[in-house]
């Protein structure tokens, strides 16, 4: 499963013609191609440098995703309990655990290739679902890839992704909502802290 974060990972590579506005799911395919191009040929992330696809994936992240909205959304109504202090440091910690987690499935990466579905923007529409399709290869099974993004000024930003019909954003919900009823905020910030420095990485439930 962890593979699948390959594909997400595509879109964190920002290049210098996407600086204006590019339709979004151009933007995706656009992205998408590149990143995976470089994995294919770099033998540093392809033999397990997690820390060489860290730093590929720190330096190009931030102009494509919304991580303040994408950490609001994980937490749901508890996120009105933090103060502004606290909501930065958590969107920092969520953002280093998601990171970590691409980084991680981009040093798995075997070759999988990905259909882009039919898409069209209609007039107007700042909130839009690109639809993919990773194929596996061999008897593996085909994984819907759909990147959920919403117009921010003249840039499309992705603020969540759902692998196989699951949101990654509502994946770590339940967890998030439990340390909260538990030990507060402070206790969702250590928690989050604490699997940074361990360089814990994640995957989606299935």
């Amino acid at each position: 499963m962890k593979s699948l974060f390959a594909f997400f990972s595509g879109l964190l590579i920002a290049t210098t013609a996407m600086a204006q506005e590019v339709a979004p799911d151009v933007l995706v395919k656009t992205v998408t191609n590149e990143v995976l191009e470089i994995v294919r040929k770099d033998k540093d992330i392809q033999s397990g440098n997690t820390k060489k696809a860290i730093d590929l994936v720190e330096a190009k992240v931030l102009l494509h995703f919304n991580f303040t909205r994408m950490t609001q959304l994980a937490l749901a109504r508890d996120w009105r309990q933090a103060n502004a202090a606290q909501q930065k440091i958590l969107t920092d910690e969520f953002h280093a655990l998601l990171v970590r987690t691409y980084a991680k499935a981009l040093t798995e990466y075997k070759n999988q290739t990905i259909d882009f579905k039919p898409f069209t923007l209609k007039a107007g529409e700042t909130d839009v679902r690109v639809r993919t399709e990773i194929k596996q290869s061999g008897a593996g099974k085909n994984i819907e890839l759909d990147y959920y993004l919403e117009k921010s000024g003249a840039a499309w930003k992705v603020y969540d992704i759902e692998v196989g019909g699951i949101s990654i954003v509502t994946n770590y919900r339940d967890s998030f909502a439990s340390e909260v009823r538990n030990s507060g905020i402070d206790g969702l910030i250590k928690s989050l802290q604490t699997k940074n420095k361990s360089g814990e990485a994640t995957s989606v439930k299935k």
